[in-house]
Formats: structure tokens, C-alpha cells, sequence
């Protein structure tokens, strides 16, 4: 069963904002990564999925895929070991699943330069329009789960829920219950698929979306006093151990919830 690999924010060409607003609200970022492919990106790590700010350089090269995909929260991203397999299986179930794709970035670790490399299967726009969903293949997986990035100062330790808006939630439900080989379930008006430690949520909606997701954090105070602080960031205490975090500059909404 495919695990959730990582949640993507596209910052487009506001990388360095978006990465200071997340800084300040006691996130751990990695170094500014430069993709092969003419994108940048920091990571917010923890021991199993984490997220990711994607956006393109001032110059040079610049990433099309980035630049065409929507502003904000527009990337659900799975695991897969195999690529050429994940493919393969995609296809035989009928859908047109791209051909792997590889590129990589380079990393500093202990004084080295070292190349982080990855191959990923895309699925079409079209089929998708909430937003970019894939998967990835990590073949260097020691140089992105670093042990002095894992730790931040809010707390944040996982991401366990994404919420999908669209026109048909029961046609959508049975494709992500078909990528994450899960079923698909409903609770009242709400579609569900419960993949490996994490959770889809499919809900009608005028319009094709992706909406928000869940933050774990071991507790809700620190990144409540920062956000509370923060120009631009609106918090919304929802109870003892709940609250929602939204960025309007950044057009993201983020559920936050604490284990304590």
C-alpha cells in the first residue's frame, strides 16, 4: 500500500517570502534546494511525510510544471519504491500515467556536496484538476530525512489528512482509493480513503480543489504564540487541541492539531 510521501505549497515565484513566513512560525526548513529540472524548493521534515515549498529561480532555468499549477496547497505526492512499476500498474488499471521522470538537486552534508535523486510518475491535469498528484521514488532517501532537520520549534511532527474538493467526490474517491490501493468509504456526505497512516477526505465543492490538510503538532502553544504574532497569519483556536492556521498571501489554509 502506498504510504503519503509529501504535501506540496507552491509558492510560484515567491519562494523567499513564503520561506520567511514559515521560518517564523517555528518550522525547520532545509537549505534552498535547486532541482535539476529549473525548480527550488525547502522541505519541512519529519520522520515519515513531510512538506514541501516548491516555487521557480529568479533566472535561468525555470520549471513549466511549477509555473502552470495552481498558487497555494497543489501537490499530494505518494511513495513508491518502483517507478518503472508504479507505472505499470497505473496503466494497467487504465490510467495514463506519465513515463518515470528523473532529476535530482544537489545537498550539502557534513561539508559535501551530494546529488539527492528522485524519480517520479505524474498523473494528466485533466484527470486531476484539484491539483498535482504523483508519485515518488527516492533513491537517495539518507540525503532528504536528515536527523538536524527532523526537529523544529513548534513541535510539528506529522501529516495525517488531506481534504479534496470536486464536482463527482465519488468518481474521485475511487481514484484515490485505486492509487492507494484502499477502499473507498463515506461518512455521510463526506468520501474517505484511509491509506497507510494518513487519510483522503473527497467533499463536493463548486469547484475542483485541493482544500487544506492536518498538521500534528506535540502541542499547539508555540506556533500559536508565533502565528499570533505573525503579520498576515490568521489563527483560529477550534478547541482544546485543534485550531486552524491561514496564510491568505499564500492562498493555504492548514488544519493544526496537537497529540498532547
Amino acid at each position: 500500500m502506498p504510504r503519503l510521501d509529501h504535501v506540496v505549497v507552491n509558492t510560484l515565484k515567491d519562494m523567499p517570502a513564503a520561506a520567511a513566513v514559515f521560518a517564523a512560525l517555528g518550522f525547520t526548513l532545509t537549505p534552498l534546494g535547486r532541482h535539476s529540472l529549473g525548480s527550488i524548493n525547502h522541505l519541512m521534515m519529519t520522520p515519515g511525510p513531510y512538506l514541501e515549498l516548491v516555487g521557480v529561480p529568479e533566472a535561468g532555468l525555470q520549471r513549466q510544471e511549477v509555473l502552470d499549477s495552481p498558487f497555494g496547497l497543489n501537490g499530494l505526492v505518494f511513495t513508491t519504491d518502483n517507478a518503472d512499476a508504479t507505472c505499470d500498474r497505473l496503466r494497467a488499471a487504465g490510467l495514463p500515467a506519465t513515463d518515470p521522470v528523473a532529476f535530482s538537486r544537489p545537498v550539502e552534508i557534513d561539508g559535501e556536496v551530494v546529488e539527492a535523486r528522485f524519480r517520479t510518475v505524474r498523473l494528466p491535469a485533466a484527470l486531476v484538476p484539484a491539483g498535482r498528484v504523483y508519485f515518488c521514488q527516492h533513491l537517495t532517501p539518507d540525503y532528504v530525512w536528515r536527523p538536524e532537520w527532523l526537529t523544529h520549534p513548534n513541535g510539528f511532527r506529522a501529516i495525517d489528512r488531506f481534504q479534496v474538493a470536486s464536482r463527482d467526490p465519488a468518481s474521485d474517491a475511487r481514484l484515490f482509493a485505486l492509487l492507494c490501493d484502499a477502499p473507498a468509504e463515506t461518512e455521510g456526505s463526506v468520501w474517505r480513503v484511509d491509506g497507510d497512516g494518513f487519510r483522503i477526505e473527497i467533499e463536493e465543492g463548486p469547484a475542483p480543489r485541493f482544500v487544506t490538510f492536518d498538521l500534528v503538532f506535540d502541542s499547539l502553544d508555540e506556533i500559536a504564540r508565533r502565528a499570533g504574532r505573525l503579520p498576515g497569519a490568521v489563527w483560529q483556536r477550534l478547541g482544546a487541541d485543534a485550531a486552524r492556521l491561514a496564510l491568505p498571501a499564500f492562498d493555504l489554509t492548514m488544519e493544526c492539531r496537537s497529540i498532547r
